[in-house]
């Protein structure tokens, strides 16, 4: 094959899955006027267009779809070849696309990224936010990472570390105002901070009993504050705007220094902790074994 044919195709799945001329480039290493020369002549070689291009979007065409779908696993078999022959020297490399939500990516990659990517120089790491369930064959994800609870059902899951504590924390200035809660039932008397996923749905507090720490119930609260952002859900209970339900981990340095207090500690339950999934496979590649057992040796040293 001819070796510009091979590029402009490895350029059509990029400007496709990332849905940009200008972030495909980057991702390739060359300028957007090159990639877009590449594929503009490969069109005029099929005689069909791939892309629908305006100013804001960039999408395949029912017949650049079409093509894509017969020529990806090709693609996907190449690189794959060349990953195996760095695998086969002991060195993990090929990029890696992971998708994993956001709470995943601030306590669980973000605190040892630096040192990941110092310790294995071949690996090129792709990181995708998403709270929700990702198609990981369908977009081209290596993997997924989310809280044990969350694991989509049929793919194979490995857990990343030990079970997550949750916490009901406040602020020192909120419980000068309002006597703390001594069981869940007491919660319909506090402003509770509320998280609106990005389906919409907004989350409903978890509770457990001590003696039945399995029989998990959730609780109906009452807030006039509602956000999509944890990170802002914290500095509002810092401020004293109410109470929040999170990851103790999360606001650890909080607690720590005083500027939250849990409550309800209790009836507060553990869960299964970060898992990593991914579509089953007779053997990991190199670079994905990598990345767990990285994260396990962060993970557990906490």
């Amino acid at each position: 094959m001819d070796a510009s044919r091979l590029s402009a195709l490895s350029g059509v799945a990029a400007v496709a899955r990332l849905g940009s001329f200008t972030r495909a480039a980057q991702a390739m290493s060359m300028s957007t006027s090159a990639l877009s020369q590449n594929v503009r002549a490969l069109e005029a070689q099929l005689g069909v267009r791939l892309f629908n291009r305006t100013t804001r979007r960039v999408v395949l065409t029912e017949a650049g779809a079409q093509f894509l779908a017969r020529v990806q696993p090709a693609l996907a078999e190449i690189d794959a070849a060349f990953e195996a022959l760095d695998e086969a020297r002991g060195r993990p490399a090929g990029t890696l696309r992971i998708n994993l939500s956001r709470i995943a990516s601030e306590l669980l990659v973000m605190p040892h990224l630096s040192e990941f990517l110092q310790r294995y120089p071949q690996i090129r790491l792709e990181l995708a936010l998403d709270d929700g369930f990702a198609d990981l064959v369908g977009e081209g994800f290596d993997a997924a990472i989310r809280l044990g609870e969350s694991v989509a059902p049929g793919m194979v899951a490995v857990a990343l570390g030990g079970p997550i504590r949750i916490a009901v924390v406040g602020s020192p200035d909120y419980f000068m105002h309002r006597p703390p809660p001594a069981t869940p039932d007491e919660l319909g008397a506090h402003d509770c901070l509320h998280y609106r996923f990005a389906s919409g749905g907004v989350y409903r507090w978890e509770f457990a009993r001590s003696e039945e720490p399995r029989r998990v119930f959730d609780v109906i609260t009452q807030g006039r504050f509602v956000t999509n952002d944890l990170r802002t859900m914290v500095q509002a209970a810092e401020r004293g705007v109410g109470l929040l339900h999170v990851i103790d981990d999360y606001v650890r340095a909080q607690l720590d220094d005083g500027r939250l207090v849990p409550v309800l500690q209790t009836w507060c339950p553990t869960f299964p902790g970060f898992h990593l999934y991914t579509a089953g496979r007779a053997q990991m590649p190199a670079k994905l074994r990598a990345l767990i057992d990285f994260l396990r040796e962060k993970r557990e040293g906490l």
